[in-house]
This record gives structure tokens, sequence and C-alpha cells, in this order.
């Protein structure tokens, strides 16, 4: 089943009052089924406070994933930085088992100055260091597609990481891709042929229930410049034909809306256009 959801804290939780381990059953009670705890710039809950939610969320049918640190790198070849990649996936991984989190997202890194195929090699040769870090704590990780062109992370490099392992699963952020590719995703085709090359690469089954981010971008010629709410008339890409793709290619992932501050609300309304859509297909 096809699950929609938040990443990290949204005015909707403040406005509201709403404390850490009354997310999962306030989501639930939305008619969400998907959490994604954000790390970007650390790790700020303790274990106690962890497990409250990972109990809450196992009551209430909530699946949690969780987002590493932004401070990974993947595609330095320093022993150093190295090093610091396996300190930051230990802390991720310590929390998503405090809240009993399957899955952790990561990003790839800079090019910083290298050519893309020697950060594709550093990067595929960190991975080969991390996984078996985050498969002892029995998670799997997601590796996510960036919005910036002088990041390593598009489509192609993202599903040719993801062959070198089973265990790794792709994290296609859809506002990542339409914002490297300047506004690329317009129509429902687009969004087929990105699914159609996950396929192609990974098999249909191991794509059915992969990762998937999706928020309004804003770009510029280097790409990604910040997020935006579903308001925005100008950027995209458009959910409505994302959802056309799904139902089109019968795959059902975890949806994690990135939305600047209205995760939740366009969450709901990704999770309405959807239903909308697969009922009269």
């Amino acid at each position: 089943m096809i699950q929609f959801g938040p990443a990290g804290n949204t005015a909707s939780f403040e406005e509201r009052g709403i404390e850490a381990t009354q997310i999962a059953p306030w989501l639930k009670k939305q008619g969400l089924t998907v959490w994604e705890y954000q790390c970007g710039k650390g790790t700020d809950i303790g274990r106690e406070t962890a497990q409250d939610i990972g109990r809450s969320a196992k009551l209430f049918g909530v699946s949690l994933s969780v987002h590493s640190h932004y401070y990974i790198n993947l595609s330095s070849a320093e022993k150093r930085r190295m090093q610091r990649n396996e300190d930051y996936l230990n802390e991720n991984c310590r929390l998503a088992q405090w809240l009993g989190a399957d899955r952790i997202t990561v990003h790839c890194g800079g090019l910083s100055g290298q050519t893309r195929k020697q950060a594709f090699l550093n990067t595929r040769a960190n991975l080969k260091h991390l996984i078996p870090i985050a498969e002892s704590y029995a998670v799997a990780l997601c590796v996510e597609t960036m919005g910036r062109i002088n990041m390593l992370g598009d489509l192609e490099e993202v599903l040719a990481l993801c062959r070198h392992n089973e265990s790794l699963i792709p994290c296609i952020d859809f506002g990542h891709l339409n914002a490297r590719g300047m506004g690329s995703l317009k129509s429902r085709e687009d969004f087929c042929e990105i699914l159609t090359k996950m396929k192609n690469a990974l098999g249909r089954e191991r794509i059915k229930h992969f990762h998937a981010h999706f928020s309004k971008i804003q770009y510029d010629k280097s790409g990604e410049v910040r997020h935006l709410t579903f308001r925005d008339k100008q950027y995209g890409p458009s959910f409505e034909e994302c959802a056309y793709a799904f139902a089109e290619k019968g795959v059902q992932p975890r949806v994690i809306c990135e939305s600047a501050g209205m995760q939740v609300e366009d969450a709901l309304q990704m999770k309405k256009i959807y239903e909308s859509i697969a009922g009269a297909e």
C-alpha cells in the first residue's frame, strides 16, 4: 500500500502543541501513515523519548524512517571524512533502532573538484563500508537523488549505486530531479520514464516499495534553491502527473513530503490526489 506522510517537525505540530510522542496518533487521525525523522544537523533526541515515539508509532501503524546527517559526504576519499561518515551513521542507526525505523536516507555528497566518475567510485567504496553498519542495526540505506548539479546523485548515478548492493533502496526525490533538470518533470510520461528506468535497472519487485521525497522546489541554473509549498504556482513538479504514473506502473512507495512548513497539509493533498486517480484508473 502506498503511504504518505511528512518529513521532520512541521508548522502543524508547533501550532497545535503536538509533542514528539503524540505525532504518530495525530498523523494517523489525519490519515497519514509514515513520518521521517530529520537528523540533518544532528541528533537531538534521547533514547527514552525515541523509544516512546517508536512504541506509539507501532501502536498506531505509522512507519518511521530517519534522514541522516547532512554532514555525511560519501563522495570524499579522505580517511578522516570516511571515519566521520561511520560515526554519523552509527549515531543515526542507534536512533533508528530506538525508534523502530527501518530506513535511513543518505546523501551522496558534493563533487569538490572531482570528476563525476571519481566521486561515484568514492561513494560506492564508502557505501561498501557503511552497509554492514546499517545491516547490523536492521535498517536499510536509501540513497537519495540530489537537487544541485554539482552534487553526485542524478537518477542514473543513484540507480547505478543501488545495483551494486541489493540492500540499498533508491530514494527518488522528484522535486530534486525536477530542479536539477530545470523543470524537466512536466507530464505523466516524464514520471513514467523515471519509473521505467528504475524497473530496468533494479527489477519490478525491488522498486515496488521504493522511498520517495516530493515537494515543489525553486531552482536556478545550478539546480535546487529552496523548498516551496503546493501553494506555489510557478515551480513544479506537479503531483497529479506523478500520481498518474504511480497508478499506471503499480508502484507503492513511501512518499515523504518535504514542503516548506506545510509537510502535513501537502502530504494530505497528495494522498487525496492519488486516491482520486487510483480509484478512477
